[in-house]
């Protein structure tokens, strides 16, 4: 079988008889690195300032040009990657972001960094559909379900490693050597796929350009707009990126509805389930964005080493490491939207004491970084609650089964993170207490926003 067979054959042709163990781990090895590679300088952050000599409205782009580019070409990645073998793309993601890596390590200006950090967010678009894609066609029934537990699982130690290991990399050798460690993990995820992966099949299909156009360009520009407010204000390059990115993105809608075969079939990503799962992954990732930059910025302004951020910030991924797997095994047997709802609930609940912590700067006091941690815990148990069901209901849904809809899942899934550490910068502006305890409430009330969505639509007959 080719890689250019029919669409019928692709749908038929997991293997048999389906994943392995080692095929998951060469897939989460690239989970990894795409977690990694997003949050690596969150806690260095204020020493790549201090190093450039830059404002923080100016060295954000840093976190959020590997954002932007990531989550804007994840559609057309997801098309490439149903076009010439999900393998074959998620690959070449692997060596692009390992080369990536290396020039954003050596890069001598803040622009450079800049620009290998967007490069390296196009370069690892294609892991979040591919990586999603490939376990929906290896695994099946319950054991889809316990993979992307361990999926989500392996997200967690992603958030964990990053942060962590980048404020002690920074400490003790300085933040250039934060994206050495990423190379070595992408080659042997590389090495792994192409031993323990079979050849997807891909599907000779039409590419509708404009349809991809228009979303990747509306998308893209909606998310820079944002993210160049704390540096410009509300000026009008920024109102007039916002308003064309509006603009495009409902042409792109008025054009999918209109053609016969069209990049994003916009009918099955109405469909109630998915929009309940892409509003659902939206808020935890906006939540994850923004308290991944908030917090250790917050604590080095309060005088801590990024040593102490990252050890600080481990609480959210080790609470999705432990509960990511346990979710995933009885997510059935729960209610994939009760899960759901419950895991929103903790996260409205975790960035409200948040905001009321900073606000009072419980960090000062003796049992204040002991108080954080244990905020940062709730929060990541309301994490590991949100983003199984979120991916689970997108890779069951009639859109979640074409690359595009899984490229569109995480076009929105990236973008809330895009625009959660956007808007901390927006917030920070001031650098007050204030801007922090404003920063932490608007995520609560994005969690809330995420809750309202999921009662969208009646539950959907339970697929094994």
């Amino acid at each position: 079988m080719t890689d250019t067979d029919s669409r019928a054959e692709t749908r038929s042709s997991a293997p048999d008889p389906g994943g392995t163990p080692l095929a998951l781990a060469a897939l989460l090895s690239g989970t990894l690195v795409g977690t990694v590679s997003n949050n690596i300088v969150n806690v260095p952050m204020a020493a790549i300032l201090a190093d450039f000599g830059a404002p923080l409205g100016s060295g954000v782009f840093v976190v959020v040009g590997f954002l932007l580019t990531f989550t804007a070409t994840m559609p057309l990645v997801g098309w490439i990657g149903d076009r010439f073998g999900r393998r074959r793309v998620y690959c070449a993601s692997m060596i692009a972001t390992a080369v990536c890596a290396v020039g954003a390590a050596t890069a001598p200006s803040l622009e450079l960094l800049i620009l290998w950090r967007c490069l390296g967010g196009a370069a690892a678009s294609a892991l979040g559909p591919a990586v999603l894609g490939l376990l929906t066609w290896l695994f099946a029934g319950d054991r889809r379900g316990k993979a992307v537990g361990l999926w989500a699982s392996v997200n967690g130690i992603g958030q964990a490693i990053g942060p962590t290991m980048g404020g002690f990399i920074a400490d003790g050798w300085g933040w250039r050597w934060v994206f050495v460690p990423l190379v070595p993990v992408a080659l042997a995820g590389l090495i792994g796929t192409l031993l323990h992966i079979p050849r997807h099949p891909g599907t000779r299909m039409h590419f509708d350009a404009l349809g991809a156009c228009a979303l990747t360009v509306g998308s893209g520009l909606l998310i820079l707009g944002l993210a160049l407010v704390p540096a410009q204000g509300v000026s009008l390059i920024v109102v007039g990126a916002v308003v064309t990115a509006v603009l495009i993105l409902a042409f792109f809608v008025w054009h999918c509805l209109r053609v016969p075969e069209p990049f994003v079939d916009v009918r099955l990503v109405a469909e109630p389930r998915f929009v309940r799962s892409t509003l659902g992954a939206f808020a935890f990732m906006f939540s994850l964005g923004a308290t991944l930059l908030a917090v250790p910025l917050y604590v080095v302004d309060r005088g801590r080493s990024g040593s102490v951020a990252g050890l600080l910030l481990l609480a959210i991924p080790a609470s999705m490491v432990i509960l990511g797997p346990l979710v995933g095994r009885y997510l059935d047997r729960l209610g994939a939207r009760r899960v759901l709802r419950a895991g929103l609930c903790v996260l409205i609940v975790g960035q409200a004491l948040l905001a009321v912590a900073v606000g009072r700067d419980l960090i000062d006091t003796p049992a204040g970084p002991a108080g954080i941690a244990a905020i940062l815990v709730v929060i990541g148990i309301g994490t590991a609650f949100v983003q199984t069901p979120a991916a689970t209901g997108a890779t069951r849904s009639p859109a979640g089964a074409q690359g595009t809809g899984l490229g569109l899942f995480n076009l929105v899934r990236f973008g809330g993170s895009a625009m959660g550490a956007a808007w901390v910068a927006i917030a920070l502006g001031s650098h007050s207490t204030t801007g922090y305890v404003l920063a932490f409430a608007m995520v609560s009330g994005v969690a809330l926003l995420g809750l309202l969505g999921s009662f969208l639509g009646p539950d959907p007959t339970p697929q094994r």
